[in-house]
């Protein structure tokens, strides 16, 4: 029961989204660009300032970019398979190589592990941030339908304009050099960053007020949940062995990659419009699957599940 009382808020920020948006209308396109390009760089820059550095943030970076090409190259080989298009392939990446490690992974976690597991969480999130900031923005931009985007020169632009990754290398500066912000400042920037958890999850229960039964695609999204929830963990097991980091820290990431599919990638996906009802459906469907699988996950990590 104490698990499903973790996911309980989650499930009813989505249902506020989706009530507003049926009732009010909003501009979903323009909100998401507030998210990406104005809460979310604040909350990147709390955290790599907050937070510590140590040799253990190159492993976890080598292990979370490892994970996401990976997960990639699986969504490729399916896409020839299959035969999809360029811009159902990049949909693909977006519903299924990124994981919710953030407002749904952290409480999870904190719960199971406590504030010691809670910090790894919070770096993990970060990180993870900066995965979906580079190589998430890259495919969306990819598989966008606007005329700007057909060459590589112009998604490149896209990727390097996003002011996410410059939020966390400013926060890195800013900590290495030891520059000093005042408790005002700091404060300021934590409510901003911090904002950007609820509202990107409101725009979540935003895009699946949009969808009809009929826009939702079950087959492609019956192979993203199998990649975001199965295949997922398993390759995370077999990354995280040639880690040089503690057994706690390996079921942890192992836990992680089991997470459902980013509310940030819808973000991306209504951004530059790469089939936003997909990507959308496919971080809606997972987080309801992951009732069902976490707990499966945390009995088999070795971690005991509050029923």
């Amino acid at each position: 029961m104490q698990f499903f009382l973790i996911l309980f808020p989650i499930f009813c920020i989505f249902i506020v989204g989706f009530i507003a948006q049926k009732t009010l209308k909003f501009d979903i396109a323009n909100l998401s660009k507030m998210s990406l390009y104005v809460l979310s760089p604040f909350l990147a820059f709390k955290t790599f300032y907050t937070h510590t550095l140590t040799v253990n943030y190159l492993f976890y970076t080598v292990y979370l970019f490892s994970l996401c090409f990976i997960l990639v190259g699986i969504v490729y080989l399916c896409g020839l398979l299959m035969k999809w298009r360029a811009k159902e392939s990049c949909a693909m990446v977006l519903s299924s190589c990124f994981m919710n490690n953030g407002n749904y992974g952290t409480p999870v976690i904190l719960t199971f592990f406590g504030e010691i597991g809670f910090d790894l969480a919070v770096i993990i999130m970060v990180l993870q941030q900066f995965v979906m900031s580079t190589v998430g923005i890259y495919y969306a931009a990819k598989g966008s339908n606007y005329p700007d985007m057909v060459s590589q020169k112009a998604v490149l632009k896209k990727v390097i304009r996003m002011p996410i990754a410059y939020g966390a290398l400013l926060g890195i500066i800013f900590q290495v050099c030891q520059i000093p912000l005042s408790t005002a400042v700091l404060n300021s920037i934590a409510m901003i960053g911090d904002a950007s958890i609820v509202v990107i999850m409101i725009i979540l229960g935003m895009q699946l007020a949009t969808l009809t039964i009929k826009q939702i695609e079950y087959a492609k999204i019956s192979i993203a949940l199998t990649i975001r929830m199965i295949i997922s963990p398993l390759i995370s097991v077999a990354l995280v062995y040639f880690l040089p980091i503690d057994h706690m820290s390996k079921q942890i990431l192992i836990i992680l990659s089991a997470m459902p599919s980013a509310a940030n990638t819808t973000l991306m996906s209504v951004q530059f419009n790469t089939k936003p009802e997909l990507v959308s459906s496919s971080t809606f469907i997972s987080t309801l699957l992951s009732l069902i699988t976490l707990p499966i996950v945390l009995w088999l990590v070795g971690t005991p599940v509050p029923f």
